[in-house]
């Protein structure tokens, strides 16, 4: 009784203290809280004079976040509106407080003085929260009473709790020698699994191949994590799917049907123990699919019959796509062959020809020399001359077919070729046969040399034309252009391009297109399904395949049927007497006074090519042939200038390159180069501060320039 007397005063004596303390201070808090919202109106007072609405604004977004304030609003002296400033509460619990009632909104006010006149007055609604500090201060008291008063009753049962705990302990002790002979056993039996398991996990999860359990269903039941790499979703998420939504609907069906069969077959012969083996097509997790190898058999029960579906899963899609390499790679292997076979063939068979056609050729002239006008034999004759015509411009093409090389070799200009065949008359005489058929010809500016005959190279383009021309008898539109080309790595195409520096020509059509089979055959002489007369002698493109491998270049072709086809002639670029022959090259106006160049390219031809314009342009030249190796010389060494290529393989990129460089150097100054087109890559570089972007091949003038230009600044960050 006496306890609870000294327990019911002490309550009541902490509740007394607690209500004087919040009498005080919030008397006090009240004062400061005044005095704040004065110097706040002090410290706007020249903002708000010289309207300052940003300066003011800031600095009321931190007065209302720092002294807790609800709303802070100032307003001029004529009651318009200055600044208004609302937050809501910090947190959820503020908010309930306030809903309650137990933390009140204080309104304060203030006047805004400048030189002694009112021009504004500043109202906040205040949220004290002085209410948490007087909490904790009467929580902490009252649970130190609470402690106190456990404390006294855990000592009266901790003697009764320590009776129990010794009968409880002496059973324990009994049961626990069951126990643990029991978990003896049990732990031999689980580290025997636990190996076991150890071992065929580790085979599942580091095979290449998928291994995989799936129900009768056809739903799975396990699959290992190979699955990640060759369908790009993890096993749960495959355990979770049905078979159908894995791969595609004729695999799904082809699977079935199998599967099927296999459980008719093992029910008529009573034996399930049979694996078969498929190619199905499945589904990557980026919507594209793989093709693999699928060897399943059924796992049975303990009654024999089949209880699931266990097997193994194969990605076979590089070794497809290796085959249809080695395919296409034979294909082009045959075609040269035949080409080459049908080349020495048409030379013996053009020898011959000439000898029988000199008298075919030459004879007409004199006889009709000698015929009046109105002589009845003067019309066959001249079809006898006219025939021997188309004859001897058959063999002209034979002979160009057999040449393999020409036997001279000029610095020529592809544009200059190109307009000299339109203005020709074997066009104009095309496009009286051909009247609805529109040309677009776009030349690129600049177009650097090549080398090679100018007799072969005209025939070619003559023959890429009118190959297009006949391709649209209903009239059509042919696209011709050329374009300096770099290849960083081989293309595969119709013929395998290799890397390296080339000018391009393209002869582009919308006519009828060519057939798969007949693109095999295209460039074989004869092959044609045009009227022969008009349309030639069925050796246009043979002579066309001819030229460019006399010249060391290589053809792509594309053609989709009713779309159109795409002709692409690669030829090797020159930069013989590019310099002499283009007058107006400066090269006094592009050289340099002795700055240092570094040049970054994996390819030692683009180096060296590089290495000797610039030198021959004054400038002191240093070269890499990768990213981390000019990285590792610029820690050691500064360049005036640097030009990075951007495609560079294997190891680091143009665009990490730049990034590690401006890391060491701010300020560097760089040319992006690159054979391709201007990149997202490239365009972030520029962004990151990079100066223009070079295409290659590289020609004198435009590096020059471009040279001259990133050393003046005119690309500087």
């Amino acid at each position: 009784m006496m306890h609870k007397s000294v327990s019911l005063i002490t309550g009541v004596l902490l509740t007394i203290a607690f209500c004087t303390f919040i009498m005080v201070y919030e008397k006090r808090a009240m004062t400061t809280a005044q005095s704040r919202i004065d110097t706040h109106a002090r410290i706007i007072e020249d903002a708000m004079w010289n309207y300052n609405q940003q300066g003011v604004q800031e600095y009321l977004k931190l007065a209302a976040f720092s002294d807790h304030y609800e709303s802070l609003t100032v307003t001029h002296h004529n009651g318009d509106p200055f600044q208004e400033i609302h937050r809501e509460p910090a947190t959820g619990l503020d908010r309930l407080l306030m809903a309650v009632h137990l933390m009140p909104r204080v309104q304060l006010k203030a006047q805004v003085y400048h030189q002694g006149s009112i021009i504004g007055r500043m109202e906040a609604i205040w949220i004290p929260d002085t209410i948490y500090m007087h909490a904790y201060v009467f929580f902490a008291l009252v649970m130190v009473f609470v402690i106190i008063q456990l404390y006294l009753h855990l000592l009266k049962s901790n003697t009764r709790l320590e009776e129990r705990v010794k009968v409880r302990t002496a059973e324990l002790m009994a049961s626990n020698l069951e126990l643990k002979q029991e978990i003896e056993e049990r732990a031999h039996a689980e580290a025997a699994l636990r190996t076991s398991e150890q071992k065929h996990r580790l085979l599942s999860e580091n095979i290449h191949d998928i291994i995989w359990t799936m129900d009768l269903d056809l739903k799975y039941t396990y699959i290992s994590p190979a699955a990640i790499k060759a369908q790009g979703w993890e096993p749960a998420d495959l355990e979770t799917m049905t078979l159908e939504k894995s791969i595609t609907p004729a695999s799904f069906k082809k699977a079935s049907r199998i599967f099927a069969e296999q459980l008719t077959m093992g029910e008529r012969a009573g034996d399930f123990g049979r694996s078969t083996t498929m190619e199905l097509e499945l589904y990557r997790k980026d919507g594209t699919t793989v093709v693999c190898e699928v060897t399943a058999s059924f796992l049975l029960g303990e009654d024999g019959r089949p209880a699931g579906i266990l097997g193994v899963t194969r990605d076979i899609t590089e070794r497809r796509r290796a085959e249809a390499e080695k395919a296409a790679l034979h294909r082009q292997l045959e075609r040269s062959k035949k080409m080459e076979s049908l080349g020495l063939l048409a030379g013996g068979v053009a020898h011959d020809l000439n000898n029988v056609l000199s008298g075919i050729v030459s004879y007409p002239d004199l006889l009709l020399m000698d015929l009046p006008v109105d002589d009845a034999m003067r019309a066959p004759i001249e079809t006898i001359k006219e025939s021997g015509q188309k004859a001897a411009t058959i063999v002209q093409d034979l002979l160009t077919l057999a040449r393999r090389g020409v036997s001279t070799s000029e610095v020529l200009n592809l544009n200059s070729l190109i307009e000299d065949q339109l203005r020709s008359a074997e066009h104009q005489k095309l496009l009286t046969y051909y009247p609805d058929i529109r040309f677009s010809v776009t030349l690129e500016a600049d177009l650097p040399n090549i080398k090679g005959s100018s007799v072969h190279l005209n025939k070619t383009i003559m023959n890429l034309v009118s190959n297009a021309a006949e391709a649209q008898p209903n009239g059509g539109e042919i696209i011709v252009t050329t374009e300096s080309v770099y290849m960083d790595q081989a293309i595969r195409g119709y013929d395998t391009v290799k890397a390296g520096e080339y000018v391009r020509l393209r002869v582009k059509d919308e006519g009828e297109g060519i057939s798969e089979t007949d693109l095999n055959h295209i460039f074989e002489p004869f092959y044609t399904k045009k009227k022969m007369g008009r349309s030639g002698t069925g050796l246009g493109l043979a002579v066309v395949w001819g030229t460019v491998q006399d010249h060391d270049g290589y053809i792509d072709v594309h053609s989709i049927q009713g779309q159109g086809t795409v002709f692409d002639l690669y030829f090797p670029l020159s930069r013989d007497a590019v310099e002499e022959k283009d007058p107006r090259i400066n090269l006094a106006a592009i050289r340099g006074s002795g700055e240092t160049v570094l040049v970054v390219d994996d390819m030692e031809s683009q180096r060296k090519i590089a290495s000797h314009l610039l030198q021959r342009l004054n400038y002191e030249v240093h070269t890499v042939d990768s990213g981390e190796a000019a990285i590792a010389y610029l820690k050691d060494h500064t360049v005036d200038l640097v030009i990075l290529d951007m495609i560079m393989d294997p190891g680091m990129d143009g665009l990490d390159t730049w990034c590690e460089i401006i890391g060491l150097h701010p300020k560097q100054r760089a040319i992006i180069a690159s054979g391709y087109a201007e990149t997202d890559k490239v365009k972030t570089a520029q962004r990151l501060g990079a100066g223009e972007y070079l295409k290659k091949p590289y020609m004198i003038d435009t590096l020059g320039k471009a040279v001259k230009n990133a050393l003046a600044g005119a690309h500087s960050r």
